[in-house]
């Protein structure tokens, strides 16, 4: 089941590959797409194949480079090591994200759909725009942070109150903490 907690799309891309791939066949690309945001609901993607899921394994790939590389080295120039990963995210940006237009929908409220069937590549271009934004913007690339749930991956930005938000998601890795916080303390009262 995918989440979208993160605050970003690209973010929300990188958390697909934890705990496991949860991008592993195309019927749930389509899903994670839609659910995503960077289409429209209902939009069809039956065009969609298996390239298109190496692509969007290829971008989060790349984008977790420099996003991880950004949370370990703080300020600075990027490590070489991820040359190669801007230098894909950059291209991958160059690609105008898919055209939305405004039409009258159900009860005459106006609904926003796409001009056509979006390509890999503008919906690819579209999060690598958005990871460009992300790591360009130092008040947003401030608010990075990792979880801090037991063998949790998932890299979130924090815009609570206080900047005290810990976990990708109170309900899940939140949960498990404080389940092992009451665990620990039953124990302790069990031993004394």
């Amino acid at each position: 089941m995918a989440r979208f907690a993160t605050g970003r799309p690209c973010l929300d891309l990188l958390a697909t590959a934890h705990p496991a791939e949860r991008l592993d066949s195309v019927e749930a690309l389509r899903a994670w797409i839609t659910g995503s945001g960077l289409v429209p609901p209902g939009t069809p993607l039956d065009h969609a194949d298996t390239g298109w899921l190496a692509g969007f394994r290829e971008l989060r790939a790349h984008t977790g480079r420099l996003v991880r590389d950004r949370l370990s080295a703080g300020t600075g120039p990027p490590a070489a090591a991820v040359a190669g990963a801007l230098d894909r995210v950059n291209d991958l940006a160059r690609d105008a994200p898919p055209a939305p237009r405004v039409v009258v929908g159900e009860e005459g409220l106006l609904v926003r759909e796409l001009a056509g069937p979006p390509a890999c590549s503008a919906l690819l271009g579209a999060l690598a725009r958005d990871a460009v934004e992300l790591l360009t913007d130092p008040v947003a690339r401030g608010c990075l942070r990792q979880c801090e749930g037991d063998h949790c991956t998932v890299v979130y930005l924090d815009t609570s109150r206080g900047r005290r938000r810990r976990w990708c998601s109170s309900e899940v890795c939140g949960n498990r903490e404080r389940v092992a916080r009451h665990r620990r303390r039953v124990a302790a009262v069990a031993r004394a």
